[in-house]
């Protein structure tokens, strides 16, 4: 008999989604990032030449990171101090060891609702007390001030957001983003700072990293989202510099340090993050728009707010809403679509909506058009059939 006995936990939805159900040959409209590049793109973009590949030792690298990638992150993100910059294999790893250095149990965290799986999950393992932002509370660029005072208050450990929101493309405006930052410092707590997208936005002006030169916040980006680059797996934390040193035990322990090749392609595309972002954000902008005609011309099926920021939105489908719809049915909606018409939605109960789904908008124009025709056709025949199962 085997002494096999591996601990049962349940993935994230969204992990299991795409693992179940991302193929070659479908629409995908259900991405929170950008459409990726090639290498042979990335070599021309950012100024990669052969000789600089095999000038590459493939020696050992730092748990921080490279001086060279920290030094590119600090440039842009972080008022060019390096010693503030933790480079990782993704920014969920910055997520895991960052928290994992932060929290303890019983610590009162605040945590905005629908966050990335990663954010929310640290606080709970942790054993904190956790009370839930709620999605409603942000309103036209601000955090309602009531809900601020009644959950951040003195003795909160951290809180925990993410803007532009995934999946709803929410986001705080400059003042708003002032407010909070005010509010949180001074309740004594860490702002824990999700900017995944932050470099893409369509109401308010992109926002800066919070407390790049001081302060208690912790913020997090990457390269998966609106650099085109998820296949290169490095995000990076920006934070205080003994934070970032106490999570050298638990990555010693782990994953250690990302390879010098990576580090190097890495380093060349935060040089160019102008010309890489720029060109798949003008391209997500055009096929906003094309959302937005869309919506509204479905606006009897589908109802959404338009994202603020980031690439992608989520919009509700009013049977399901209007039926009050178990969770279930929305995820039977989105294999329904994927079956018909090939085409690929996250369905909302990965962020805890039950009758929407994630939809993105930063894929390939010609692509998205079909992804909605896709949808279009697949609404049209779901309203005409009978009650919702």
């Amino acid at each position: 008999m085997s002494s096999l006995r591996p601990r049962h936990e349940d993935p994230p939805v969204l992990e299991e989604w795409y693992r179940r159900h991302l193929a070659p040959g479908i629409h995908d409209i259900s991405s929170s990032g950008v459409h990726p590049y090639s290498f042979a793109e990335i070599r021309e973009l950012c100024g990669i030449r052969a000789e600089d590949l095999d000038a590459i030792v493939m020696d050992d690298s730092v748990s921080q990171g490279g001086a060279g990638v920290r030094q590119a992150i600090a440039d842009r993100y972080a008022a060019g101090d390096a010693d503030r910059v933790l480079v990782t294999h993704g920014s969920s790893e910055a997520i895991a060891l960052t928290l994992h250095a932060l929290l303890r149990p019983g610590d009162r965290v605040v945590v905005q609702e629908g966050v990335y799986h990663s954010l929310a999950h640290y606080p709970r393992a942790a054993g904190c007390e956790i009370a839930e932002l709620p999605a409603a509370a942000v309103r036209e660029g601000e955090i309602d001030p009531g809900a601020l005072e009644r959950l951040v208050t003195p003795g909160t450990r951290a809180v925990i957001v993410n803007f532009p929101h995934n999946p709803s493309g929410a986001t705080l405006s400059p003042q708003g983003l002032e407010k909070l930052t005010e509010h949180v410092e001074a309740a004594g707590a860490t702002l824990v700072w999700d900017a995944a997208t932050a470099e893409i936005t369509h109401r308010w002006e992109a926002l800066p990293t919070p407390g790049p030169t001081g302060g208690n916040t912790v913020s997090y980006g990457t390269f998966s989202k609106t650099f085109g680059l998820p296949g290169l797996r490095v995000g990076w934390a920006v934070a205080p510099p003994e934070l970032i040193r106490a999570s050298f035990p638990l990555r010693d322990r782990t994953t250690l340090f990302l390879s010098p090749l990576v580090e190097l392609i890495a380093e060349r595309a935060m040089r160019h993050a102008d010309r890489l972002i720029g060109a798949r954000a003008a391209e997500a902008r055009r096929n906003l728009a094309r959302l937005t005609d869309w919506a509204a011309a479905h606006a009897d099926l589908v109802h959404w707010t338009p994202p603020e920021g980031g690439v992608c939105a989520l919009p509700v489908f009013r049977k399901l809403a209007d039926a009050d719809a178990p969770p279930e049915a929305v995820e039977r909606f989105c294999l329904e679509l994927l079956d018909r018409h090939r085409t690929l939605l996250v369905p909302g109960t990965a962020f805890g909506a039950p009758h929407g789904a994630r939809l993105g908008f930063g894929g390939p124009e010609e692509s998205f058009r079909a992804g909605l025709a896709g949808l279009s056709a697949f609404l049209r025949e779901h309203a005409t059939t009978g009650a919702v199962r």
